[in-house]
């Protein structure tokens, strides 16, 4: 199976991303939470690419991480750099540049994020939506601490955790205002007690959503990663029904 990065250019820079599966297999991308890259769904799209029900899976490093471009150094960036919004219209744009068509979206944690913008812009684009462990986009009472950025050199560019911490604090009202546009099934697994994400923020979106379902895998907000049984066996039945 070939899964050497590829590169693409999409919404005016080059996204790096991973594929697996039958070239002519029902397409579904995998959006990664920050600071990991496409690699980190390697050993769930390896099961989804394979079987009766396999899937053509693609898994980008969204902007400011692993391969893909890191604007943010470049002179002039502004703060809008590494929004939440110019990941989605990214997307958006690498799903046009492979001519995908409509897919299904599963997105964990910031990738969840960026996958629920794009189902509320584009929701032709979305066939199915799964969030893994996803915050509501509410403002936090008291606002969470700045990050500390660790030793050494990173796999992303810290700008973009500055970015992104600034949002998650205080996102755009609109962003709660339009959940109700998200129309396709949507299925919200949440990490259960452990995880850092209040669960009662999941069954918020959900009650605003027309067509949403709840799962609970108590695994922490690592929930592909800590139990990728029980979340295989969810996402597929999922995706197939």
């Amino acid at each position: 199976m070939d899964t050497a990065p590829r590169t693409v250019k999409a919404n005016g820079i080059t996204l790096a991303y991973r594929r697996w599966g039958p070239a002519d297999a029902p397409p579904v991308l995998l959006l990664h939470c920050r600071g990991a890259d496409g690699a980190d769904w390697s050993s769930i799209a390896e099961r989804l690419a394979t079987g009766p029900r396999a899937r053509r899976v693609y898994a980008p490093d969204l902007r400011g991480h692993g391969r893909s471009d890191w604007p943010g150094t470049e002179p002039g960036a502004g703060p809008g750099t590494y929004g939440y919004e110019a990941m989605r219209d990214d997307v958006l744009a690498f799903l046009g540049a492979l001519a995908l068509g409509c897919v299904d979206v599963v997105g964990h944690s910031l990738g969840g994020i960026v996958g629920y913008l794009l189902a509320q812009r584009a929701p032709e684009a979305v066939r199915r939506l799964v969030l893994e462990d996803v915050p509501a986009p509410i403002p936090l009472d008291p606002p969470r601490p700045p990050t500390e950025r660790p030793d050494g050199d990173l796999p992303f560019d810290w700008a973009m955790v500055r970015a992104t911490d600034g949002q998650r604090n205080a996102p755009d009202p609109v962003w709660w205002e339009h959940m109700g546009r998200i129309t396709m099934p949507t299925l919200l697994i949440g990490g259960g007690a452990t995880s850092p994400i209040p669960q009662d923020q999941i069954a918020a979106v959900a009650g605003l959503l027309p067509d949403a379902r709840v799962v609970t895998i108590d695994a922490g907000h690592l929930v592909h990663e800590n139990r990728p049984e029980e979340f295989l066996v969810v996402v597929r039945d999922f995706l197939a029904a």
